[in-house]
């Protein structure tokens, strides 16, 4: 099994195409088509990590933070940590891969952990992204439909939430003419001809589109295929931002606030107080979502819980919600258990390839009370 396997199974999942468009995810350093030996994934690439890569023999790392994200001016090993990792990496023969905002808004990604991870049940995205579907139109022979319509199919159009092959088809007449330089797969240049055609229309993300449209012109019999790309403003239910689900039943505040601090392994939970009297629906955003306060009061949670909040944003919350930061890297860890879950299923059958979890933290924060650092 190669690396390059192993991305394009991830990427079925979390395609690069919803990732932050300034966002640097996808091959970091190294060969994609290496042979993979093992596999160790890790939120952060630290040095420490890529010491444990080599001791268990790990040829490919997964992370989740994208290590390469400014452009490296030099590559100072003395000086510079990004670039002296890049060195130990390549020495080693290691490639190191990255889903970052594409793992973010992917459903079961990082933000359907953390519910998870609560507890939750009933879970589904805070905000659904949008304005990143066509809607593909194309005309087709009748006796040709199913041929066009299952190769749109297998190249990715179709897919709403849990369903996939989905279509609308309408019947009609289509007519046309050849000119004299024309090959027409009906009929005769020069002649009117009618045919009986169906209109095939299929949804299709964005970043899918360029396949899909190949895909539909080599399995179409005619020398100029007529079909149209409508671009929509719907939301997209299969990717979004954050998520919000239920509580199998009504918590008291303090009793929450523990529950959350124990499940996430914390004890530095930064949180405003609220007048609710108690916590059934919970939102929540894995890393730094602060700017998700408006959505998750709109959805009438009773807690947002995410990170890196800044003191304005307490203030907004005051009095509305229950706001937590539970930390950056406290909401995002819980992803990694779901990689490798879903990596070891997808390499069942290389008994011989591992698919190792960082052992240690790479979280730089460390929190201080009076009986010391903890």
């Amino acid at each position: 099994m190669t690396g390059n396997e192993i991305i394009k199974y991830l990427e079925e999942w979390a395609p690069k195409g919803i990732a932050w468009e300034k966002d640097n995810v996808g091959l970091q350093i190294g060969d994609p088509q290496i042979k993979i030996k093992n596999i160790l994934i890790s939120l952060d690439l630290t040095e420490d990590v890529i010491e444990s890569a080599q001791k268990e023999n790990c040829n490919f790392i997964i992370t989740h933070h994208p290590v390469l994200f400014y452009p490296l001016k030099h590559l100072d090993f003395s000086k510079n940590r990004i670039a002296r990792m890049t060195a130990k990496l390549i020495k080693n023969n290691i490639t190191l891969y990255s889903a970052h905002t594409n793992l973010d808004f992917t459903k079961h990604g990082v933000s359907y952990q953390l519910a998870k991870k609560l507890e939750l049940k009933n879970i589904k995205f805070l905000k659904n992204l949008s304005e990143n579907q066509f809607k593909l139109s194309v005309f087709v022979p009748a006796n040709h439909i199913d041929k066009v319509t299952e190769a749109v199919h297998q190249a990715g159009a179709g897919i709403i939430g849990e369903y996939s092959n989905c279509s609308f088809k309408t019947s009609g007449i289509g007519t046309f003419r050849g000119s004299n330089v024309s090959n027409p797969s009906r009929g005769k240049k020069g002649v009117i001809e009618s045919v009986e055609e169906i209109k095939l229309e299929v949804l299709v993300d964005k970043w899918k589109l360029h396949e899909v449209i190949i895909a539909m012109k080599k399995t179409h019999p005619y020398e100029e295929v007529a079909y149209d790309v409508f671009a929509l403003k719907n939301e997209n239910i299969n990717y979004g931002v954050g998520a919000i689900g239920e509580m199998n039943e009504l918590m008291s505040i303090n009793d929450f606030l523990f529950f959350v601090s124990s499940k996430l392994k914390t004890s530095g939970l930064r949180y405003v107080k609220s007048k609710m009297k108690g916590i059934k629906t919970v939102a929540v955003c894995g890393g730094s979502c602060g700017e998700l306060l408006d959505e998750a009061i709109k959805q009438n949670a009773d807690v947002f819980i995410t990170a890196d909040l800044k003191y304005h944003t307490f203030q907004d919350a005051e009095g509305k919600i229950l706001l937590i930061d539970a930390g950056h890297y406290e909401t995002e860890v819980p992803v990694l258990d779901e990689i490798q879950t879903r990596l070891k299923k997808f390499i069942v059958e290389n008994k011989n390839i591992k698919v190792l979890k960082y052992k240690g933290s790479t979280n730089p924060i460390v929190f201080y009370n009076k009986s010391g650092a903890n």
